[in-house]
């Protein structure tokens, strides 16, 4: 004779992972955002328009070519004091990244608060070189003479 089956909780698909607890949950999200809060804090206190705080990009000073992430440091430092047309100026892509992680850290904690699983970033292969060619477009653009507002 077989064992009676005792269904377990209701959310819980066959073949998953045990539920986490919500607070064992949240520490990694939780921990990201104030990883995140304590960088742009940084930044934001500590001017890189000042020489001498940050090293300098490499490709920068060894080509005098922009590369994507050129401007990044000022345009974290314009958008944690909210002048977000700095930001842009400064750096576009690097905003784009600014908001796409807020989205994704936010969908994290909401999950997480609700004790599901932490969200998947399962692009197609497609996508990926997408986002690559676009910001490959975007460095190409900004060293070229008709792109200079896309500089620093």
């Amino acid at each position: 004779m077989d064992a009676p089956h005792t269904p377990g909780p209701a959310h819980v698909r066959p073949g998953a992972p045990p539920p986490v607890s919500r607070a064992r949950g949240l520490a990694a999200p939780v921990l990201t955002l104030a990883g995140t809060v304590a960088a742009f804090a940084y930044v934001g206190a500590v001017d890189p328009n000042q020489p001498g705080h940050y090293p300098v990009c490499p490709l920068l000073r060894l080509t005098g070519i922009l590369c994507p992430g050129c401007g990044g440091l000022r345009s974290a430092h314009a958008f944690a004091h909210g002048d977000l047309v700095t930001a842009l100026g400064d750096n576009a892509v690097a905003v784009a990244g600014y908001f796409l992680f807020a989205a994704f850290l936010g969908l994290w904690l909401v999950r997480a608060a609700r004790g599901g699983p932490p969200p998947r970033i399962a692009l197609r292969p497609v996508y990926w070189w997408g986002v690559g060619a676009v910001v490959l477009a975007f460095a190409v653009v900004r060293n070229l003479p008709f792109g200079s507002a896309l500089a620093p």
